[in-house]
């Protein structure tokens, strides 16, 4: 079948870009080389295969298949929404960027699995009656700004300009410089994506090892759950490694390695999910006792009372920790996304498409919940993850079951564009 080798194609043309040489991991943060080159072979892969191309000023790209898309790009007369032109159908795709040291399958394998699924209709020589769009959405990870799925949120209004322009990366960039560094207005072209999305399917890798326990090679999502972010500053007194008395120190090194213990032992006593994965200290010197550490919390459950209830707890320890070694914290949450349940009749009417798939939940944070939560009809679908590891250069999807992926997402494609 040509799709197969179109697949792996496209597959081998992603494959080097952004690689470490050293780990075997990916880095495609927003708005970099790696990732701008991406969203550029996007484009160009689109055009290639007649879609038309839109894009507003933070990267976000939808490929739209439709002749009438065409004819609406073309008439820059119009004012009136798109939406009302017929500029709007039933899109797929994901993202491009990537954590740090990330796998290679999180979030392209949906962008190339939507080209493919196209060239899988046309192969069958299907002819959509509504528009069918392939998505890229930008900073999906929050890997760089620190908020995960920044373009879809600022698409769908959950998150205003106003808001994310006063984000800033690790080396202090504001978002609208590293916007203007990467050639793109900004704010001041951002769509609105309810004028363009009627429905939306989202492929991913799965993250974790429920199709591999099941012997599926592909699924239906059916919720995410609650999930949020919380930055945890502890403060203490710097002083000498070699001269300081133990009794006499402020460190806040141990009220954070204490807390971070403690989040392990509060998840895995709920059976939820506690991750303190980045820290920052300063002065961050091997002889010096810090007088800052900050953490950041990754807490996920499997509803929000049991967020809620976890986060609580882990903060309360923290305090009594940090009261105990004469250090103060103050804890801030930064981003806390609610429950998404994905629309049940049309998960189950995908499920039936794909051959009964297995409906099932997943604890990672997609665009798709975002676009979920804005009230637009929303469905994902799992490819089997054979090591059941992500964001780490192990994760891994055979080619057989990406194959599959591209099957169940053209079926279903042609299913919702009649």
């Amino acid at each position: 079948m040509a799709v197969d080798r179109d697949f792996e194609q496209l597959w081998a043309d992603l494959e080097p870009v952004g690689r470490s040489s050293s780990s075997g991991g990916y880095f495609r943060q927003p708005w970099t080389t790696p990732e701008s080159e991406l969203r550029a072979w996007f484009v160009e892969q689109a055009e290639a295969r007649g879609l038309v191309v839109e894009s507003d000023g933070l990267g976000n790209v939808i490929a739209w298949w439709s002749p009438i898309v065409r004819d609406v790009l073309q008439d820059k007369s119009g004012t009136e929404p798109a939406k009302r032109h017929g500029l709007s159908g039933v899109v797929t795709g994901s993202h491009l960027d990537s954590v740090l040291d990330g796998g290679a399958y999180d979030g392209p394998l949906g962008v190339v699995s939507g080209l493919a699924a196209v060239d899988r209709l046309r192969e069958r020589g299907f002819t959509p009656s509504r528009p069918i769009g392939v998505s890229v959405f930008v900073e999906e990870e929050g890997s760089r700004f620190g908020l995960a799925c920044l373009g879809s949120r600022l698409a769908t209004g959950a998150t205003t300009w106003e808001q994310a322009r006063e984000l800033r990366d690790r080396d202090g960039v504001f978002l609208p410089d590293a916007l203007e560094r990467a050639g793109l207005a900004g704010g001041q072209d951002q769509w609105n994506v309810r004028e363009r999305v009627d429905c939306f399917v989202e492929l991913h890798v799965e993250q974790g090892r429920d199709l591999v326990d099941r012997g599926a090679a592909v699924g239906v999502g059916s919720a995410i759950w609650p999930h949020g972010r919380y930055r945890f500053d502890f403060t203490g007194q710097a002083n000498h490694a070699g001269t300081t008395r133990m009794e006499d120190r402020h460190d806040p090194m141990l009220s954070y390695a204490m807390t971070a213990l403690a989040a392990n032992k509060q998840a895995r006593l709920a059976g939820q999910r506690a991750t303190f994965g980045r820290i920052e200290v300063a002065p961050n010197g091997t002889n010096a006792i810090p007088s800052t550490v900050t953490g950041w919390l990754d807490a996920r459950c499997e509803s929000e009372e049991a967020l809620a209830t976890m986060v609580a707890e882990i903060e309360r320890l923290a305090q009594e920790r940090s009261g105990r070694d004469g250090t103060s914290l103050t804890v801030t949450a930064e981003s806390v996304s609610p429950a998404v349940h994905f629309d049940d009749a049309l998960a189950a009417r995908l499920s039936k498409v794909v051959g009964d798939a297995p409906v099932i939940p997943t604890g990672a944070g997609h665009d798709a919940g975002i676009l979920a939560t804005a009230g637009i009809p929303t469905a994902m679908l799992f490819v089997r993850n054979r090591t059941g590891i992500s964001h780490s250069p192990e994760e891994h999807a055979d080619m057989a079951d990406c194959l599959a992926g591209v099957e169940a997402l053209a079926d279903t494609l042609e299913e919702l564009a009649r």
